[in-house]
């Protein structure tokens, strides 16, 4: 299948913003070594396609809510059926089926920017001044021009940390400061990526279904850390548009988090651990889950305790109303 109408979608989108900033007046020369043309371009590409994806989102977060709404039936049905994988299985999709949730919901709208992805890494990868097609997928010469001469902090959007020393030639790039920028924003990408991951979970609780789980455990740890490898051939151009998406999220899932919350019952801990202490607070709000504690109540100050009088000793208050003694 030919991916050629999401190269054009892209481009499209691309140059339409890098048009528009350059006719309000943003330079399409080097300032601070930056042509923040093309960066903002590369930034409102993201804007552009999360508003497009912003209704799937809340329907992300509503399967999400009913899946938690269905985390009593299904730990009763994992009693029921202990040590009958198969049917328990069978028994939850029947379950998923019969209230119409879909636990691939949640995945939703990453897989649908996975196309978004691979169609800028494509566009960016071809921004070399030695390839023949410039004008392919919409772009005219001066255009490509232009963004292969494109730069954040002198180093090239089409350059990527794996980058070789034709390459670098040909892009006219440092090879030390291309390293230097690319690995700095591939840490940044792997830290807003798990930061991503985190905020949902403290948010919306631990799965107590195991398949449902593995994936909250898979994206909170298994993808930040697979960037660290992949990173190296990212261009980029492509590194900014991932750590951009990222902090987009960040907020926009803050906002719907706040107005869908997840139920009061929701569990922050993993399962099968335990709360720290006694009595551990439920973690809420702040990216970090570090919200202020719930008040404690102050416990009620115990009665004093009365020292007894030391033997031989007068009684302080000797007892009211014992009659006197006679005199012989």
């Amino acid at each position: 299948m030919s991916l050629d109408w999401i190269y054009y979608a892209i481009s499209w989108i691309l140059l339409a913003w890098h048009s528009a900033w350059d006719a309000i007046g943003v330079a399409d020369g080097a300032v601070i070594g930056t042509n923040w043309a093309w960066i903002l371009a590369i930034v409102f590409l993201v804007v552009t396609v999360r508003v497009i994806l912003f209704p799937i989102f809340v329907k992300q977060i509503k399967s999400q809510r009913a899946m938690q709404a269905l985390q009593p039936q299904v730990k009763a049905l994992q009693e029921k059926h202990k040590g009958d994988r198969e049917t328990l299985q069978k028994e939850m999709m029947e379950l998923y089926r019969k209230e119409k949730a879909n636990p691939l919901m949640g995945c939703l709208p990453m897989f649908l920017q996975i196309p978004v992805f691979l169609g800028l890494f494509h566009v960016l990868r071809r921004l070399d001044p030695a390839n023949g097609g410039k004008t392919l997928y919409g772009w005219t010469v001066d255009q490509f021009e232009s963004a292969s001469q494109a730069k954040l902090f002198t180093a090239p959007i089409a350059g990527k940390f794996g980058s070789t020393a034709e390459e670098l030639a040909r892009l006219g790039a440092n090879g030390t400061t291309v390293k230097v920028i690319a690995g700095i924003l591939v840490l940044v990408m792997m830290g807003t990526t798990y930061l991503t991951s985190r905020q949902m979970i403290l948010k919306t609780g631990w799965a107590e279904d195991p398949q449902q789980r593995m994936i909250q455990r898979l994206m909170l740890y298994g993808i930040p850390l697979s960037l660290l490898v992949s990173g190296a051939i990212f261009p980029i151009g492509v590194i900014i548009y991932w750590v951009t998406n990222n902090l987009f999220t960040l907020g926009q899932q803050q906002w719907v988090l706040r107005k869908f919350p997840p139920p009061a019952n929701v569990s922050t801990t993993k399962p099968g651990t335990s709360p720290r202490g006694p009595v551990q607070p439920a973690k809420s709000g702040g990216l970090l889950g570090r919200g202020k504690p719930a008040a404690q109540v102050p416990a009620k100050p115990a009665a004093p305790k009365v020292a007894a009088p030391k033997p031989g000793a007068k009684p302080v208050n000797p007892k009211k109303g014992r009659p006197a003694k006679r005199k012989g």
